[in-house]
């Protein structure tokens, strides 16, 4: 009772402060608006502007003020037309062209905002905040180098600007300057301690550069100033990985997922670490969960033939672990590449075969794929399908040498003199059991 009783002496007030405005003079009317814009009460303050114009419609910081208080209230189209008439008005207004740049971001037409920021900074080349907002639209259409040097001029016009520091730290990850970027974000931390985006860029820099152990501490303070956030736990649960920390690791999978059920790193993830750990038939249920969220079509390819030999089984199961899980990462290949293994380990070959072809076709470059299917096919009898595959691996990588010393092992055992050349390059490029067969086998 008492909550509607003040929100009816509210209303009233405002009602009356509102008739009162009818007898206000345009400066007190656009003076009331930006009050109460600065007070977060735009649609009250887009009533001001709109009284204003209706006193002075020649006026383009009136119509200006309005466009922005419409932006803010997500009326972008309605902010446009206000910003084509300050133009109109005012073709040297160089906030208008900002503002009206800003609202086309925000529709994701980031080429024509870029024209209004063009104009805006040809007007007015000291605007840090037009450089900042021009870098942004920059980094949607993937344009990393000139939108590092918006950003660049922006921290040279306010050298403490936090969004400023974070932004290119983000821009210099993209162009893989990941030494720069930490600085950038190390720099907006020390100016404002509490931002978490800081924190969670400085641990994927520390990250991509090896320092794993580092990136979890910042991921850390990143999740203690946000908890919801899944994506620093997908990543910490990343780096606890790469340390081989998998039970960790699968706690921060578990509970990236309870925030974001649908979170494909995070199956992905965890069916690594669930893998590391032995539990293969969890592993392969979440990289499926992973592909099925995905839901794309890939080609089928099969291989046929079998040809046996039993010395090739001896030889072959020497050769260094290859079936281990690749680098975390959702690209699909990997994830199908990844269950393919796992499926291998729980003696699943056929349907492993059919992941290997699955990752191949969405990413024919995938020398490991290939590699790894092969000494899967010829464990199951397919020799000229394994070399085959072996061959296709040692094209994309010609330093492969594990593919080199399979393929040669397979040929000797199929009687084709070129096996034991096959392994002489294998030791060359390092694979040194290499050299036992050849002393056994090729002399």
């Amino acid at each position: 009772m008492k909550k509607s009783f003040l929100l009816f002496v509210l209303a009233f007030l405002l009602i009356n402060q509102l008739s009162y405005s009818q007898s206000q003079t345009f400066q007190e009317l656009m003076d009331l608006g930006v009050t109460q814009s600065r007070l977060g009460n735009h649609a009250v303050a887009q009533t001001y502007f709109s009284q204003a114009i209706a006193l002075k419609p020649d006026d383009a910081v009136a119509y200006y003020d309005r466009g922005i208080t419409k932006a803010n209230l997500r009326d972008n189209r309605g902010a446009i037309n206000d910003f084509d008439r300050a133009i109109e008005l005012n073709p040297k207004y160089a906030e208008a062209y900002s503002g009206r740049g800003q609202s086309k971001a925000r529709q994701n037409d980031h080429r024509s905002a870029l024209q209004d920021y063009n104009r805006s900074i040809d007007l007015n080349p000291a605007d840090a905040n037009t450089y900042f907002i021009r870098g942004l639209s920059k980094f949607k259409l993937e344009n990393y180098r000139g939108a590092l040097s918006d950003y660049n001029k922006t921290l040279d016009l306010t050298p403490d600007n936090v969004q400023g520091l974070t932004s290119r730290g983000l821009v210099k990850q993209k162009l893989e300057d990941y030494k720069g970027s930490l600085e950038d974000f190390t720099k907006a931390i020390e100016i404002s301690p509490k931002r978490a985006s800081a924190y969670s860029g400085r641990g994927f820099s520390k990250m991509k550069m090896g320092d794993f152990k580092g990136a979890i501490v910042d991921y850390g303070k990143a999740l203690e100033l946000t908890p919801e956030d899944p994506e620093s736990l997908y990543q910490r649960g990343y780096c606890k990985c790469q340390l081989e920390d998998f039970q960790g690791a699968l706690v921060d999978f578990d509970m990236a997922l309870a925030q974001e059920p649908e979170n494909v790193g995070a199956y992905y993830g965890r069916g690594f670490a669930k893998s590391r750990l032995g539990n293969l038939k969890g592993s392969i249920e979440d990289f499926t969960k992973a592909i099925s969220i995905g839901n794309e079509d890939n080609t089928k390819i099969v291989y046929s033939g079998a040809i046996t030999k039993p010395i090739l089984d001896e030889l072959r199961n020497n050769v260094q672990e290859r079936l281990k899980m690749a680098e975390i990462s959702t690209q699909r290949s990997e994830v199908f590449y990844n269950r393919g293994l796992a499926k291998a380990r729980s003696g699943d070959n056929k349907a492993a075969i059919e992941d290997y072809n699955k990752a191949i076709a969405l990413n024919p470059l995938y020398y490991e794929a290939y590699f790894t299917r092969g000494m899967v096919k010829s464990q199951l009898g397919d020799q000229r399908g394994a070399i085959q595959d072996c061959t296709n691996a040692i094209t994309l990588n010609p330093r492969f040498s594990e593919a080199y010393y399979v393929r040669g092992i397979i040929r000797h055992a199929l009687g084709d003199t070129e096996g034991c050349n096959d392994l002489s390059k294998a030791g060359e490029l390092g694979y040194t059991p290499a050299y036992a067969v050849i002393r056994d086998y090729c002399n």
